[in-house]
């Protein structure tokens, strides 16, 4: 009697194809043996980075399963519960290999003020923003004399003290300093979708109901009075910055605003007086 291989040959086949996926968050891809790392083998002072140990962690900040889902959750404020203690060290990626600092949290657990108040707006975003985005006019030279944009870790001072002025730290060996010898004047945005309340709202970045922030002004170097201050401002918020390299020369600069541009809803936008920016308070 003649042995049916075919039958066994598709099973055999459905089997090994089975044993080489691996389930994540309802989301398959192949792995081999060699790329499955125990979770026992990781010491403490191994910790993979967060990408690694939570690997539906950009999906669950970019687009909450709920969103698109629509598990029923009542209210967007529900979709970003503060992480248990566990979960936030496991989160904390050692993906520079530097040693974990605890940083100063700024803002408001109350979320971003109301649209009307245009100046309040503003001072939110600007205290609550950790980076932002600064555009300058070129020295380098194939694109010299156009512009160049280039991210800065920022603050405006420690997260219960803002000023609305922002600090930078930086160094001469950055193409954006050089820019800023040549020409001090300067552009910084900020958007809203850095936080938490445009993903909790579904709000796409270029939504106008998700503010966006542009300053634009002088850059100067921080004079010796102000360095005290210039300095909590930065490392409180980026602890990390008081072990980078002395070799690079770093020194602190702020923005002197000329304009405050602000949109954070429909129909067109907001210049806010300096003074009335000044005035505001983010809190």
């Amino acid at each position: 009697m003649r042995v049916p291989y075919f039958p066994l040959v598709v099973l055999a086949s459905v089997l090994c194809l089975s044993c080489s996926y691996t389930l994540r968050s309802s989301v398959s891809w192949v792995v081999s043996s060699n790329d499955v790392v125990e979770e026992a083998d990781l010491s403490e002072e191994e910790v993979a980075p967060a990408l690694l140990v939570d690997g539906a962690g950009l999906w669950k900040q970019a687009y909450p399963a709920s969103n698109v889902l629509g598990d029923g959750l009542e209210s967007p404020r529900e979709l970003a519960e503060p992480e248990t203690d566990n979960v936030a060290q496991l989160s904390s990626s050692r993906l520079f290999s530097y040693r974990l600092e605890k940083v100063q949290q700024a803002g408001s657990s109350s979320g971003p003020p109301p649209h009307q108040e245009t100046a309040r707006t503003a001072r939110y975003i600007a205290h609550n923003s950790d980076w932002g985005h600064l555009a300058t006019i070129s020295t380098q030279d194939k694109i010299k004399g156009l512009p160049f944009g280039n991210i800065f870790s920022v603050s405006d001072g420690p997260g219960d003290n803002s000023t609305g002025v922002v600090y930078f730290y930086v160094t001469p060996m950055d193409n954006t300093v050089s820019d800023l010898r040549s020409n001090p004047f300067a552009s910084l945005t900020f958007s809203e979708a850095e936080g938490e309340f445009c993903r909790q709202m579904v709000y796409d970045p270029e939504d106008p109901r998700c503010a966006r922030l542009t300053l634009t002004g002088k850059m100067v170097d921080v004079v010796p009075e102000e360095l005290v201050f210039a300095k909590e401002a930065m490392f409180s918020r980026h602890p990390v910055m008081a072990k980078w390299p002395v070799g690079h020369n770093w020194f602190f600069m702020k923005l002197e605003l000329i304009q405050v541009w602000l949109q954070d809803w429909v129909g067109g936008i907001s210049l806010i007086p300096l003074e009335d920016y000044f005035k505001a308070t983010p809190f």
